[in-house]
């Protein structure tokens, strides 16, 4: 081709157009790449992650040192001491972290709170919505693909919102184990179930969104036949009526006793081994054998019993 046709075809407008198309390809073409890769690589990361955190919230007008008590007996009696991460939570969505996650836990507790920890379902709504903000970093961050949940109080009404309104843009990549939920109020404080609060309506009606893999344990405590001094039983026991017949397994326990009340339920030493016994992963010796906290091995399977479907 000689240099008067070449100019000829440059002057050609088709040309002009197919080489901008195609500059504009090259273009978003290889930033597009790029971050394919790097997707690539963090999808890869987190399958192969051994990561699996127990994240906890505290109930109204709690905050992140709510758990200090709980996580110092759950770290007696273990081999492997659980590392603690304190996430607080702004109203306009900013985290402040304090503590770590050791680098060979597998097993770290993330305590997330919130600036606004008052009462009532319009703020457990926005308490939600912090929680997603803090849970989207932190899974970014740490890149586990399984965890565990717990809830004192509204803590556990927070994880059934977010279960329901925030879980499914994390669930093709990220599985919700378990969650147990110690003195929640689903009902509030209503102690006849034919009243239904808006918020257990609102639960109920969206039932059909919780992950049919969870296995769900609800802990009520029972310092008289009615209540454990703030949440009524029957406001307890309406965990039920969102999570029977929904997901794999939901079981009602309800701890008597010494300091059965409310705000005695995260250290009360049956709530401990019953977080021990069924939220947490089991511990193995050598010889992948499971044994308990105090060192024997552990007979019974640990979701196998007082399961209702």
């Amino acid at each position: 081709m000689n240099m008067k046709k070449a100019k000829n075809l440059l002057k050609n407008p088709n040309l002009k157009w197919i080489a901008l198309v195609l500059l504009i390809v090259m273009v978003f073409a290889i930033p597009g790449y790029k971050w394919m890769k790097k997707d690539n690589q963090a999808r890869a990361q987190r399958m192969k992650s051994a990561l699996s955190p127990v994240i906890m919230v505290p109930g109204s007008s709690a905050t992140t040192e709510r758990f200090n008590q709980l996580v110092k007996l759950l770290n007696q009696n273990t081999p492997t001491k659980h590392s603690v991460l304190k996430i607080n939570v702004s109203t306009d969505g900013n985290l402040s972290y304090s503590g770590s996650i050791n680098k060979n836990d597998n097993e770290p507790f993330i305590i997330i709170g919130f600036k606004n920890n008052k009462d009532g379902y319009s703020n457990i709504k926005k308490q939600a919505g912090w929680l997603n903000e803090a849970f989207a970093a932190i899974s970014q961050d740490y890149k586990f693909n399984n965890f565990k949940a717990f809830g004192h109080s509204n803590g556990g009404l927070i994880w059934t919102y977010w279960l329901e309104h925030y879980y499914s843009d994390y669930s093709d990549e990220i599985t919700m184990k378990r969650l147990m939920t110690v003195g929640t109020p689903y009902n509030f404080s209503e102690k006849n179930i034919n009243h239904k609060t808006q918020m257990l309506e609102d639960f109920i009606k969206c039932k059909n969104r919780l992950p049919k893999s969870l296995v769900v344990y609800s802990v009520s405590g029972g310092k008289n036949y009615e209540s454990d001094g703030i949440v009524p039983e029957a406001s307890a026991a309406a965990g039920k009526y969102i999570f029977q017949k929904q997901v794999k397994s939901y079981t009602a326990m309800t701890i008597t006793g010494d300091k059965a009340d409310h705000s005695d339920l995260p250290q009360n030493q049956q709530v401990v081994q019953v977080i021990q016994q069924y939220l947490l992963e089991p511990i193995k010796n050598k010889n992948n054998q499971e044994i308990t906290r105090q060192g024997k091995k552990q007979d019974n399977d640990k979701n196998g019993q007082n399961n209702q479907n």
